[in-house]
């Protein structure tokens, strides 16, 4: 399309940056803006028709809410992330109209890597799981204030007490009392935290229940379709999902390994090949829930009662070749496990590969599962 304008906006929480890239000319700044629908909508107006009108920015703490505005208004717009960037190394000068002529130069030339945005459904259940994610962090947090402030007094539950179980917790408010008031309410106030924490993830578990329920078909299938998986119950299935949305967007396992960041480092030139730890470049929510799966296949494969009866709610179209991949992955992740610790390697770097493979049999039940629910979906009629 000819007289195709490039946009780069700077974007922050009250302004935005905004600069043109003629498709044959130069680059100019064009101010800032306030950053309210109202200023955006007057702004694509004056840039000219919106399907001629090329727009990006960065993907930062404001979200898609641009991103969602800008489409509304017909406009084609772009996330891009932000490590992908291209930066020169003797670039020193860094400022918002700067960055917006950058985006737009950038983006005309094609050096840009956008992001996937999510729709409502998948943004909703992504901010309800990292919420229950943030407030398993300020559990451990808050365990770990109350088990040193009873280590510093030198308070120890009896032998064979599991910390944390319901037995700690009750040893501590009945057996563990202080003289110093000070001291007695620093103990109260600890306790209290450790106590809202919990009852805080109970209430957000509780409302990922009721968000299955009512996210679409597909997405649910595939949340079902996960669990069949060892080491990946409801919660990490659930996460997974609202980190991925369609899984089926990647047209190969090896490019969902190197979203997640868990590929190898690579630094090599001429005849010289070096490899290093993995990249982590890339989600990092993503890579703790795979890492953490990995642990469970050091065992040797099995399926016991909470794994058969994950599986058993499996729907029928396509619940034996998915419980086939899922027993596939059990022995080939186990026999990756031995081979590797065999060889001496450390167990961080041994699960950290388990994770890496495991994510190929995601991605293979994934978009298994995703495609047997297209085909099975009605079509509807022609009005």
């Amino acid at each position: 399309m000819k007289n195709v304008r490039f946009v780069g906006l700077d974007v922050h929480a009250q302004t935005i940056a905004v600069a043109v890239a003629e498709a044959g000319g130069e680059v100019r700044s064009l101010g800032s803006i306030p950053n309210r629908l109202e200023s955006v909508s007057k702004l694509i107006k004056k840039l000219g028709k919106p399907q001629q009108l090329r727009v990006c920015y960065e993907a930062g703490p404001t979200g898609y809410v641009l991103y969602w505005q800008l489409t509304k208004l017909g406009v084609r717009c772009e996330v891009m992330a932000p490590t992908l960037i291209p930066m020169k190394p003797g670039d020193r000068v860094k400022t918002d109209r700067r960055d917006a002529e950058k985006l737009a130069r950038c983006y005309r030339a094609g050096d840009l890597t956008p992001v996937w945005v999510p729709d409502a459904a998948h943004e909703a259940l992504r901010d309800l799981v990292r919420a229950r994610e943030a407030a398993k962090s300020d559990q451990l947090r808050a365990r770990n204030r109350l088990g040193k402030f009873l280590l510093r007094q030198g308070r120890r539950a009896a032998e064979g007490v599991q910390a944390w179980s319901g037995r700690y917790m009750k040893w501590i408010k009945e057996q563990v009392r202080f003289e110093q008031p000070a001291q007695e309410a620093t103990l109260l106030d600890y306790l209290h935290e450790v106590e809202h924490a919990a009852e805080r993830i109970q209430r957000l578990e509780k409302s990922i229940d009721q968000a299955i329920d009512t996210v679409p078909q597909k997405m649910r299938a595939v949340i079902q379709g996960l669990q069949s998986l060892r080491g990946i119950a409801k919660i990490s299935a659930v996460s997974i999902v609202a980190e991925l949305g369609e899984i089926s967007r990647f047209q190969k396992a090896a490019q969902l390994m190197g979203y997640s960041g868990v590929v190898s480092s690579e630094h090599s030139s001429g005849e010289r090949t070096q490899r290093g730890a993995i990249s982590k470049a890339g989600n990092a929510h993503l890579r703790r829930i795979v890492v953490e799966a990995a642990w469970s296949y050091r065992h040797r494969p099995s399926v016991g009662a909470a794994l058969a009866a994950r599986q058993k709610d499996l729907d029928e179209p396509y619940a034996e070749e998915v419980k086939e991949m899922a027993w596939k992955a059990q022995h080939r992740l186990h026999s990756r496990y031995s081979k590797l610790s065999a060889r001496g390697k450390t167990k961080q770097k041994v699960i950290t590969a388990v994770g890496r493979e495991l994510l190929g049999f995601v991605w293979a039940i994934g978009t298994h599962v995703e495609r047997a629910v297209g085909v099975r979906a009605p079509r509807r009629r022609a009005a």
